[in-house]
This record gives structure tokens, sequence and C-alpha cells, in this order.
């Protein structure tokens, strides 16, 4: 992370280009690209070979940026307030007059925006007369990268340049939430619900559902490419054993989450776990019942898409 500034200003020299530049942020590192330009976000899904249904994230630097392109309400305020920048994205109305390409939001009338907390993406976010639309720095139903050298085993050298913010201190994606109408939660990630919960004084529900409206919804995503089998209890010959925390009964075919069944270091590291796993190439994954509360729905969320 030596001579950021300069690092900061290469991005910048990059993005103004329209090159595609990955970012660190406290979730996971992004694939990022102005968000104003068709050039640039068409970059993004050719290079991550994804979707063009699947719209992106777009990061911006302040709430007078985003009201540029979004329509903001009550139940945003509340949650803007408190949690800002932080792992939270919300999906809100579109202006008509917005600059946003159509690439990110298939041609959509929603945003899914969000400000990221990690001090260089918000400098170099500063320097820049666009936001950033970045999804994760990954191969398309790939594991998200968390680090530096996670991005380059994605990419190698077809990316033009890394911001290198070190490892990532949530390590999962932000937990999406739909502010047009009544609030509901679309993806769960880095801020529990609970938390929400208490800001907005209403139960705010996960929504499953079948269209992709917005990003981590596709059945199969967050996957190290190889089978994965859940809630078990004993694994299979061969097999790697994910577990919530340390045995007593040690393998070197077991790997930790956590020490004490911490969720929140568990969902830190499940990524960097499944990453491991997948490089020392076992052919397959079992991984025993984690707790369905806090950030365990979201592990568990990824869990089961990483399965299908």
């Amino acid at each position: 992370m030596k001579n950021n500034l300069s690092n900061i200003k290469k991005s910048k020299y990059y993005l103004d280009k329209n090159e595609c530049v990955a970012i660190p942020t406290e979730t996971v590192y992004g694939l990022a690209g102005n968000a104003y330009s068709n050039k640039a976000t068409s970059k993004i899904f050719i290079l991550k070979k994804r979707h063009k249904k699947n719209p992106l994230i777009v990061h911006y630097d302040s709430l007078k940026t985003l009201k540029n392109d979004c329509y903001v309400n009550n139940h945003f305020y509340k949650l803007y307030k408190k949690f800002c920048p932080g792992p939270i994205t919300f999906v809100l109305k579109l202006k008509k007059d917005s600059k946003i390409s159509k690439n990110v939001t298939n041609n959509k009338k929603t945003l899914a925006i969000r400000f990221p907390s990690h001090p260089l993406t918000k400098k170099l976010l500063k320097l820049l007369s666009y936001p950033l639309a970045a999804p994760s720095a990954n191969i398309s139903t790939k594991i998200s990268p968390i680090s530096k050298k996670d991005v380059i085993e994605e990419f190698g050298k077809k990316i033009k340049f890394i911001l290198n913010g070190g490892r990532c201190k949530i390590g999962l994606e932000s937990t999406i939430i739909s502010l047009v109408g009544r609030p509901k939660i679309l993806r769960l990630g880095g801020m529990e619900r609970s938390r929400i919960n208490y800001i907005l004084k209403r139960n705010v529900q996960y929504n499953k559902i079948d269209k992709i409206i917005v990003p981590g919804q596709s059945k199969l995503h967050y996957s190290p490419g190889i089978p994965i089998r859940l809630n078990i209890l004993k694994p299979k010959f061969g097999e790697a054993f994910i577990l919530i925390k340390k045995r007593k009964k040690t393998s070197k075919s077991y790997y930790y989450l956590s020490k004490t069944k911490n969720l929140k270091q568990a969902a830190k590291n499940l990524y960097k776990i499944l990453r491991k796993i997948k490089n020392k190439n076992y052919k397959s994954i079992a991984v025993e019942k984690i707790p369905n509360i806090g950030f365990g729905e979201a592990i568990n969320d990824r869990l089961k898409r990483a399965s299908t």
C-alpha cells in the first residue's frame, strides 16, 4: 500500500481513459469503471464474463453527487445517516436525466448505489468527476476477491491496474436493500439485518425473488467450482471439511471459519477458505451446519448459491 496518492492518481488515469481498475472496499475488491461511460461499463461485463441482464452497483463519494442520479427518501436518510459509508447498498429510483449508462441498469428505472468506506477508494472517488460502477473483481459465479492476490488469480494481466488496499475488513459483499416502495432486503451481506430493522423500526424481510434485479441473485454464485455439501456431520474420505469453530480433533482436511463460533469472523474468512480449498485441488467440500442468525444468514446464503 506504499505511495497511496501516486497509486490513486494512476487509477484515475486509467479510469479517465475508460479502462477498468480493481479497487479495494471494506467488503470485497471491485472491478471499477466510469458509470457514465458505455465503453467502460461494457468492458466490465466482458472481463467478468457477466450476463448483460445482471445490473451493477455504483459507488459514490457523497450524497451531493448521488442526487444527480437518484431520488432519495426518508428511509434512505435514516440508514445513510447511521451506516454510511459502509457495507450497505440501496436500490433507489433513477432520475430521467441521469447520466448513468444503460449498461449499468439493464435499462431499468432503478439503480443500486453505495458509499464505500475504504480510505483509498474514498480518496479516489473524490478525485473523479463520475461515480464508479464496480461489481466484485472476479469472473462471474466464482469466489469474490478479498485481496490483490485474489484479483490477480482471477484476471492475471487483463486489467490495467489494481489499487492495493490490503485485505478487505469484512470479506463479504454489501447487504442490498430496496427502498423503492416498501423496504426489502434483496441480498444478505456485510450489514446485519437486525441493525437495519432497528433503525427503520420494522422487520425488513429478505425478499427471495427469481428475477435478477440486483447483483448476487443468480442461483449459482460465489462458487469455488467444485461440489459443496451443506449441513454435514461427517465428511467423506478425502473431502475438505469446513467447520464454524476449532475442534480438539484436527485433520489436514479441516478448515475453520473462526476460533470460537464468531459469525462475523466466520463471514470474513469464508471466501479466503473457499479459495484455499480450491487451490489445494480438493474434489468436493463438506460444510457443517452454520447457525442461521446474524452474519450466519449471509454465510448460509453464499454457501447455498455456491453449492447449486
